[in-house]
Parts: C-alpha cells; structure tokens; sequence
C-alpha cells in the first residue's frame, strides 16, 4: 500500500499577513514565492496547510 503525500506550493506571499501566517509557512519550508515542497499527510501537516490555506495549492501526490 502506498502513503499519501502532499505537495504544498506558495501561490501568494506572505507580506502583510499575520507573523504566525508568516512562520507557519517557513516551518513547512517555504521560503520564496513559487517554492514546492511535498510532506507526508498527517494531521499536524494538514493543520499547518488549513491555517495558510489561502496562500497555498495543495495537490494529493501517491508515493
């Protein structure tokens, strides 16, 4: 059985959103606009995505 990833894409900078926005997408490794990086799908990965979720694209990826 295969695993689930996500893969999590900065579609909107973060100027001018709260700190916490800010950090939350640098603590899943976005650091530049455009930036894709792929997570396994837990829940503490899916919290993160739903607090930023309006900065983000979220793709389902099978590994």
């Amino acid at each position: 059985m295969s695993e689930k990833n996500l893969r999590i894409t900065l579609v909107k900078s973060t100027i001018g959103y709260e700190k916490s926005q800010k950090a939350t997408a640098r603590s899943l490794g976005l650091r530049k606009l455009n930036a894709t990086v792929t997570h396994k799908d837990t829940p503490a990965i899916r919290g993160m995505v739903d607090k930023i979720r309006h900065l983000v694209l979220v793709e389902e990826v099978e590994e």
